[in-house]
């Protein structure tokens, strides 16, 4: 007995003896491997591909799994393109919208087009920049504010009358207006809403559908705003309270012909729906002589588009008759990451191929943003493949070390300003305003969520007690699980991260 009792305090002497010598961090390290090894490999979780990477503020990993491995990110990808164009074009940069006369302008009558040419500005829309809602200019309320204020200069200039057409000249972009990688279905809606070099309302009508007076009468549909193109029909109907909803609307393929079929539950409150248009250029044309016909200006042509750069070539190397200025590049960002806006993250592409490569393409500012990652932020080559700018292609791919990369770049970046403020705060407006509640994380992640089928992302910032802050990036590919059971897996992960 007295042999097996001063074994045992051998033992207990020398386990104290290696707890002492062996490095705090390593030991904290190995704790945290194991807190995060039971919540991976634990059933149902364990039947699908994890991406995970947590690095401290040095660089130095802390934790990872398949950390330098490729996943599908969803809308973690937007964290690539917003931090390549907040460093190069900076939180103040700025696009104007001009508008042009093609023939000279004689006793207040335009003797020819009148052009709208646009550079990529997407901020004629009805939003809000800033989490502060209430600071001034933080909301634009009225997407026709700045149309109507073009018109208005043209008015004050003694313009009356335009004898040609309306013209959204959309050629500081190439006339690619939809991804080749985004699905079918999806294009007609505002998440995948066409990029042109104009646009207006977020490229989208505003479809508003209520139950009908009484089961079996159609659903009360109606959309603005109308310029007189879209042909809507009506398929609906109205069912019992109890009864399932599943009303959806459709296009006929190359048309502005639109149709709601399905049900609509009696009782249930109006909802609205983001249909995408077909040409954005045309579009904010159309919303340019609304206003014009507001102010009392007379068009006596018709309202057309064109991505020919030459066609109005002439007319653009003369003096603008009006001019709108965007707003600042911060509040092109903020939409982007705070709410995964996917039409600013396309526009960005855009620009930066337009700025920085030789066209205003996909496949140029994908080429910008990819040279920019690895010269600039020391990003693996062979860590990241982007396909888009939002992450609405599946065809995406980026390693949860090269997201942890670009993160602790842009933070360290003088353009930070840029591109912080729109990035989530947990249990704060935003992607994260209902997650992490009620943790010990709440307010303390800072985090681009990302979603689409079979995918869940999070890669951001832990902010650690005294200022130290954790950059990492969980990635959860091919699950076939309900979003709300894999975002509270996410969220537990990140919590034990955090402790």
């Amino acid at each position: 007995m007295r042999k097996r009792t001063r074994g045992c305090r051998m033992t207990r002497a020398l386990l104290l003896l290696l707890l002492a010598v062996l490095p705090f961090r390593q030991l904290t390290a190995q704790s945290l491997a194991s807190r995060l090894t039971r919540l991976l490999d634990r059933a149902p979780f364990d039947r699908q591909l994890w991406g995970i990477a947590l690095v401290d503020e040095s660089g130095r990993v802390l934790y990872e799994r398949n950390g330098d491995k490729l996943f599908i990110p969803a809308s973690n990808t937007k964290l690539l393109v917003t931090a390549v164009a907040a460093a190069r074009l900076g939180p103040d940069f700025t696009v104007t919208t001009s508008v042009y006369p093609a023939g000279p302008v004689r006793d207040g009558v335009v003797q020819g087009d009148l052009v709208l040419y646009g550079r990529g500005d997407p901020t004629f829309s009805k939003r809000c920049y800033a989490v502060d809602t209430t600071a001034a200019g933080a909301c634009e309320h009225e997407p026709f504010r700045r149309f109507r204020a073009l018109a208005d200069s043209l008015r004050a200039r003694g313009i009356r009358a335009v004898a040609g057409d309306v013209v959204g000249d959309g050629s500081y972009f190439d006339p690619q207006l939809v991804h080749p990688g985004w699905e079918t279905y999806d294009v007609n809606w505002w998440y995948a809403a066409p990029v042109g070099a104009l646009g207006f309302n977020d490229n989208s009508l505003d479809l508003t559908f209520a139950p009908g007076p009484q089961p079996g009468a159609p659903a009360q549909i109606a959309f603005t705003p109308d310029f007189g193109d879209v042909v809507l029909e009506n398929r609906t109907v109205t069912v019992p309270a109890a009864e399932e909803e599943t009303i959806d609307f459709f296009r006929a393929p190359g048309t502005e012909r639109i149709w709601g079929q399905g049900t609509v539950a009696q009782g249930g409150k109006p909802s609205t729906q983001y249909f995408a248009v077909r040409d954005p250029n045309r579009f904010a044309a159309q919303a340019l002589r609304a206003a014009l016909q507001q102010a009392g200006i007379a068009v006596r042509g018709e309202t057309r588009s064109t991505t020919d750069s030459m066609l109005y070539a002439a007319a653009r190397r003369g003096p603008a008759l009006a001019e709108s200025r965007s707003r600042p590049l911060r509040d092109w960002i903020f939409p982007v990451l705070n709410t995964s806006q996917n039409l600013f993250a396309e526009l960005l592409v855009k620009q930066l191929g337009r700025r920085y490569g030789s066209a205003g393409s996909w496949d140029e500012g994908l080429a910008v943003t990819r040279r920019f990652l690895i010269d600039s932020m020391g990003v693996d080559s062979t860590q990241f493949a982007q396909s888009d700018g939002s992450g609405l292609s599946s065809t995406n791919l980026v390693s949860p070390l090269a997201f942890t990369k670009v993160l602790r770049s842009i933070r360290r970046h003088p353009n930070f300003a840029a591109f912080g403020p729109g990035m989530p705060v947990s249990g704060k407006r935003g992607s994260l305003l209902r997650r992490f509640t009620g943790t010990p994380l709440e307010g303390r992640v800072v985090a681009k969520t990302g979603s689409i089928g079979r995918v869940h992302t999070l890669s951001g910032w832990i902010e650690r007690p005294g200022g130290r802050r954790l950059a990492f990036s969980v990635q959860a590919n091919h699950h076939t699980l309900p979003s709300k059971v894999m975002l509270a897996q996410i969220d537990s992960i990140v919590v034990e991260m955090g402790k």
